[in-house]
């Protein structure tokens, strides 16, 4: 696997979004994640999106954090928000989703980020186990979906203070 750093409009980038989308509506019922993002929101030293490829580069893993900071949103300062972790259906299981949340906790810390945080929903168990596999516990309610009942947001720390 070749993981590599692209902008998020990215056409393989936006490919996946789309699938991710189309994922996140069929669980939901909805149109998808509503969640405002901006190209720019990825850009180092901000953030990062990251594709992972396989070994006929075709995309199969994406994910990418966005510097927050201290809003009404619940966010605190030094908080580095993980968006758009996805794999697509025929790689799952081969740990891809470890291997880019690693990179992207990477690359956050290197960037000064403190914590890396992030919202998923109850009917994405398997998000939830990996989570919390990898040390992310539960923290505050932040972001868009704070306010919602399958809401469930997560942590882990990063660096000191």
């Amino acid at each position: 696997m070749n993981i590599r750093r692209v902008r998020f409009d990215h056409p393989d980038a936006v490919k996946l979004n789309d699938e991710v989308q189309a994922e996140y509506a069929e669980r939901y019922g909805d149109d998808g994640d509503a969640t405002a993002l901006d190209t720019a929101d990825f850009d180092p030293p901000r953030g990062v999106y990251l594709i992972a490829y396989d070994e006929r580069d075709r995309p199969v893993a994406t994910g990418g954090w966005r510097s927050q900071d201290r809003n009404e949103e619940g966010n605190e300062d030094g908080d580095a928000e993980l968006k758009r972790m996805f794999v697509v259906a025929e790689m799952r299981g081969r740990g891809l989703a470890r291997r880019v949340l690693a990179a992207l906790e990477e690359d956050a810390r290197a960037a000064g980020r403190v914590r890396m945080v992030l919202e998923t929903g109850t009917k994405q168990p398997e998000a939830i186990a990996l989570y919390t596999s990898c040390g992310y516990e539960p923290c505050t309610k932040f972001g868009y979906y704070r306010h919602h009942e399958e809401s469930r947001c997560f942590a882990k720390r990063l660096s000191g203070t």
